[in-house]
């Protein structure tokens, strides 16, 4: 006989796949002893720069059960986004994940989907969807829950598919199977600390955030530091270098979420199309893109920087 606990387990799994999650794990809440000196050593070292919120809910960001009473499980949850297509060789570069409709409500509704589905499957199961917008660490999760390692460029790394994928978790009140963690496959590979165009791989495993492209051209709301002149790789919004020359990522595959496929314009438009970019055309390639984080004069900051 099949105990429930497998059998939601199975139950939950099969339903993210037919979400078209990429794969899903399960830890048991509870504090990341790990994760505490390191987010402390990181925090005491300014790497955060002017990302002050990463200070905020250090207690919550380091326990889940903090965050959603009588948490038992963190379910994680993998959501390809590679595209089939990318960018004209000729533009500045936005990353790969802000292609299409921003993730955040794509993956939110996917959560909520699967919450609902479980409350409709199993009966009362009390819990919260959480898409990198609040005090929850991630990648961190994603590990403990065997979906891969944490590669030395900090992103969560796979075998079979790489790492352009976004992560997300339900924490839910609910007790279930816990898969374990997986090995690191880096090896002496060292291809994303030599690559960085900013050295912000400061040793393997550690990014100083404060001297990364995704900061400069997202979070920084000041001028880009003027030592970083000629040095962004042409990079207008986030960053891609260390997960493109990752080996690892050799194999991704297209996602198949209609909602990040690229407005057309944006793959054909060339440097000079954005050096004279207009409110009127950024509104429209990125009417609902992460791109809007950084607002048309953040980019038009940027632009300016590169050029």
């Amino acid at each position: 006989m099949i105990d429930n606990k497998s059998k939601y387990t199975q139950l939950i799994k099969s339903e993210a796949k037919r979400l078209g999650f990429l794969s899903c794990g399960i830890s048991k809440a509870g504090f990341l002893e790990a994760e505490a000196p390191r987010l402390e050593k990181w925090l005491n070292k300014n790497m955060n720069g002017q990302m002050q919120y990463m200070e905020n809910h250090f207690d919550k960001r380091l326990d889940p059960t903090k965050l959603v009473e009588d948490s038992k499980s963190v379910v994680s949850l993998l959501l390809n986004y590679y595209p089939s297509e990318n960018q004209s060789k000729k533009a500045f570069k936005i990353s790969k994940y802000a292609y299409g409709t921003d993730y955040h409500f794509v993956i939110k509704d996917k959560l909520k989907s699967l919450l609902h589905f479980i409350q409709d499957e199993i009966g009362e199961v009390h819990g919260r969807a959480f898409v990198d917008s609040a005090p929850v660490l991630d990648k961190a999760w994603a590990a403990k829950s065997g979906l891969g390692w944490i590669g030395k460029h900090s992103n969560l790394l796979t075998q079979q598919v790489g790492s352009f994928y976004f992560i997300a978790e339900l924490i839910i009140d609910l007790d279930l199977e816990y898969d374990s963690i997986t090995s690191d496959h880096c090896g002496t590979c060292t291809a994303c600390i030599d690559a960085c165009p900013t050295q912000a791989i400061t040793e393997p495993y550690v990014v100083d955030g404060s001297k990364c492209i995704s900061y400069f051209t997202i979070e920084l709301k000041e001028n880009i530091p003027t030592e970083f002149k000629g040095k962004m790789d042409d990079w207008m919004f986030g960053c891609d270098v260390c997960q493109d020359v990752c080996p690892w990522n050799r194999f991704s595959k297209p996602h198949n979420e209609p909602l990040f496929n690229p407005h057309p314009e944006l793959l054909q438009m060339t440097k000079k199309d954005w050096e004279e970019v207009t409110q009127e055309t950024f509104s429209k390639v990125f009417q609902k893109s992460a791109v809007k984080r950084t607002k048309f004069s953040g980019l038009k900051r940027n632009i300016e920087f590169l050029k």
